[in-house]
């Protein structure tokens, strides 16, 4: 009971649980488009803001904020014309991890504070959230849930059967924008969790689980957020008592979402195929089935 009655801890698992159950939907179409690129690319070019955002006086995450939703939309734009363009997609991705690591530096040797809140960009610091980052987490999760509810099902439909989709007249250039703006929220929201490194412990690899475990595309949902609040709760509870104290969060988070993917994989039949509606009509309104 004091250790429910303590600020940090309350932060701390609201935080967690909002960035867990926003970052379950997300997660799920990015599996679903193959974008787990993209997911890298909103990380590496996100650290970069945040990082020269610190060094500017502001807040890391708004700094993460406004440069991932910049490059969301290059990316929602551009996604066609990068296809084959793997090397020249990397070297920018590596030089914006590279700018980031370069301001960090910057930044760390300047007092040793400055170098613990750094590690803490890289690894996420759960025990260290304020009411001012959970109201960013809150805001942006709302935020995110509100845009997927409305564009839900023509954005299934758009990532499960592109060609058709646009043959239909949906737009899916619109919706791959605004697909990468409400990852961008959520991957900027998840390293208050787990740090820019284990972005896709939350975002990749509870979806990935999900899909094995069902077709349905709101059967997946629920299943990924149960298992991403599940790692961040357990993951939580462990760094409060004596067995885990010495534990990182986002290093439990992380081993149990890929626990939790090699289960989904050993039981699962055939992989992520079975994600896939097995009758999208009862989705999206089509009327063909997929093929096998």
């Amino acid at each position: 009971m004091h250790l429910l009655g303590s600020e940090i801890f309350q932060n701390a698992f609201l935080a967690g649980t909002i960035v867990a159950l926003v970052a379950a939907p997300v997660g799920y179409f990015l599996v679903l488009r193959a974008h787990a690129f993209a997911g890298e690319a909103l990380k590496d070019i996100g650290f970069a803001g945040a990082t020269g955002a610190v060094l500017l006086g502001i807040s890391s995450i708004v700094g993460m904020v406004a440069v991932s939703l910049v490059a969301a939309i290059g990316l929602g734009f551009l996604s066609r014309r990068m296809r084959g363009r793997d090397v020249e997609v990397g070297m920018v991705l590596s030089f914006a991890l590279g700018l980031g690591v370069l301001f960090l530096s910057i930044w760390s040797h300047s007092s040793a504070a400055h170098a613990s809140a750094g590690v803490n960009i890289l690894f996420g610091s759960m025990l260290s959230i304020g009411r001012s980052d959970l109201l960013v987490a809150l805001g942006g999760a709302v935020l995110v849930a509100a845009t997927l509810a409305v564009i839900y099902r023509p954005l299934l439909f758009a990532s499960i059967d592109p060609a058709v989709a646009e043959a239909r007249g949906v737009p899916t250039r619109l919706l791959s924008m605004a697909f990468m703006l409400l990852l961008g929220i959520t991957t900027a929201s998840s390293v208050l969790v787990v740090g820019v490194l284990l972005v896709a412990a939350l975002l990749v690899a509870p979806a990935a689980a999900a899909a094995n475990f069902t077709r349905s595309p709101r059967g997946a949902i629920l299943v990924a957020a149960l298992i991403s609040v599940g790692a961040t709760w357990i993951g939580l509870a462990l760094a409060f008592v004596p067995l885990g104290r010495h534990l990182p969060v986002g290093f439990t988070i992380s081993a149990l979402s890929a626990i939790a993917y090699l289960v989904s994989a050993a039981l699962g039949r055939g992989g992520l195929r079975v994600g896939l509606p097995l009758h999208p009509s009862r989705e999206v309104g089509q009327t063909e089935a997929l093929p096998d």
